[in-house]
């Protein structure tokens, strides 16, 4: 009987274990998961942005485009959520062989929620940019 009741009291000292082991780790996991949330968020608008960049730059080398032509194109090809505070500048050259420049800058916290800012890591100024250069046909 006295070996039930030792392997009986060893199991009760031993279960707040495993709630405290979670307690530890729960924060640190659900940071992990929040951050691996934003920044997929923010890859997957980089490349939407970088995109819509190019079929930008693609349109203004075109003979007879307007920068207004460029920026609609580069609407239309980005996802609607992300027109918001969206900057549009081009560079749309007169002849054939200048230079074609179209950048775009997007707020990052458009593109993803601010989930890591109780460590200190903010979106609110930073933006993501992306430029393409290409040549006037």
């Amino acid at each position: 009987m006295q070996v039930q009741y030792r392997k009986s009291t060893h199991r009760r000292r031993r279960k707040g274990v495993m709630t405290m082991e979670l307690v530890l780790t729960l924060p640190i996991l659900g940071l992990l998961i929040m951050g691996l949330f934003q920044f997929t968020l923010l890859f997957i608008a980089r490349g939407e942005v970088a995109e819509a960049c190019r079929v930008g730059a693609r349109m203004a080398s075109l003979p007879g485009v307007t920068e207004e032509d460029v920026e609609e194109e580069v609407r239309r090809v980005l996802n609607p959520r992300l027109h918001r505070s969206l900057t549009v500048h081009t560079e749309v050259g007169q002849y054939s062989g200048d230079p074609v420049v179209v950048a775009l800058e997007l707020p990052m916290n458009v593109a993803a929620p601010d989930l890591l800012w109780p460590v200190g890591i903010r979106l609110a100024d930073h933006n993501l940019y992306a430029q393409t250069r290409m040549v006037k046909e």
